[in-house]
């Protein structure tokens, strides 16, 4: 079982445009800012690499150093205007009709995203994923633990929090569940996100802030799996052993045809990103065992309206 592709090859008329490496014009949406910052990042090291330019001597033309062009490439670290248009002159992109849609991709890729207010909240590993998922078209997810992020309902958010930030004030916390809810509307309206969940039978099982907090995050997921765009299904405990031994993971999928899948996996201080094509092969191979093995999700769906019945 298996999420077709969902690349897109018209964003619409309110996107920014770039030259592909192939001389095409892709569309960019303008969403994201740390998605803006990867495009423009590898466009500029595909320019780069076609001029056959190397690192030590494009950080000399911007005053920097070759680390530096390594991040900007990544998408690692907000771009200065001066020091695109100044990389464009030495690629040899002289046309201004060729030069105007970068700049206006560097100036979106240094505006602050909607999650800038909460910017004391999160650590700079989760800011990068915050930006991803607002502008991924599909997220494939596994999890062992908890319910994912996207799929909580507000009490069942605040408990999974509180184990976290047990020490912070209400105030905090409060912030912090209303930044999880403000994610939630990725799988609302036009454009909304496909989301599609394997979880673990032991998510729904663990009674995480009492029963009434269970009752309501099973029906929340009740309520959301009604979505076309959301899919939940639940690896039972009966299927003994899972692709997923290695724990809990997100692919995210974009519109864009320049960006490659991204893995994600969350650890306690850090997050690990993947983008190679082998490693977010490896990982979609795993997923789709992990979408064979669950029960499927019309059973998913029975096994939840059975397990609330019983709270």
């Amino acid at each position: 079982m298996q999420i077709a592709s969902a690349r897109a090859d018209d964003l619409g008329v309110d996107g920014v445009s770039a030259p592909s490496a192939e001389g095409r014009v892709v569309g960019f949406t303008p969403g994201s800012p740390t998605v803006l910052r990867i495009l423009l990042g590898t466009q500029l090291r595909r320019l780069r690499t076609e001029k056959g330019i190397s690192r030590d001597d494009a950080g000399y033309a911007i005053r920097a150093s070759h680390a530096k062009i390594s991040r900007l490439e990544l998408g690692q670290v907000s771009f200065k205007e001066r020091d695109v248009a100044d990389l464009l002159t030495l690629y040899g992109v002289t046309d201004e009709a060729e030069r105007a849609p970068l700049l206006g991709l560097a100036r979106q890729a240094n505006a602050p995203g909607w999650w800038h207010k909460y910017g004391d909240l999160l650590p700079s590993w989760f800011e990068v994923y915050i930006g991803l998922e607002g502008a991924a078209s599909v997220i494939r997810t596994y999890e062992n633990q908890f319910v994912p992020g996207l799929l909580q309902a507000p009490g069942y958010a605040r408990a999974v929090i509180r184990l976290a930030h047990e020490a912070a004030p209400e105030e905090e916390i409060e912030r912090r569940v209303r930044l999880r809810t403000t994610r939630q509307r990725r799988l609302e309206g036009a454009g909304a996100l496909t989301l599609w969940a394997v979880i673990d039978e032991a998510v729904v099982r663990r009674a995480l802030g009492g029963p009434e907090v269970m009752r309501e995050q099973i029906d929340h997921l009740l309520e959301m799996t009604a979505l076309r765009n959301v899919t939940v299904q639940v690896m039972p405990f009966e299927r003994g052993g899972h692709a997923a031994a290695g724990g809990p993971f997100s692919i995210l999928r974009f519109p864009e045809r320049d960006l490659p899948d991204v893995v994600y996996m969350e650890q306690l201080t850090s997050a690990l990103y993947l983008d190679k094509p082998a490693e977010s092969e490896n990982y979609t191979r795993v997923m789709d065992r992990l979408s064979i093995q669950a029960e499927s999700p019309a059973r998913s769906r029975r096994f939840l309206e059975g397990l609330r019945s019983s709270l």
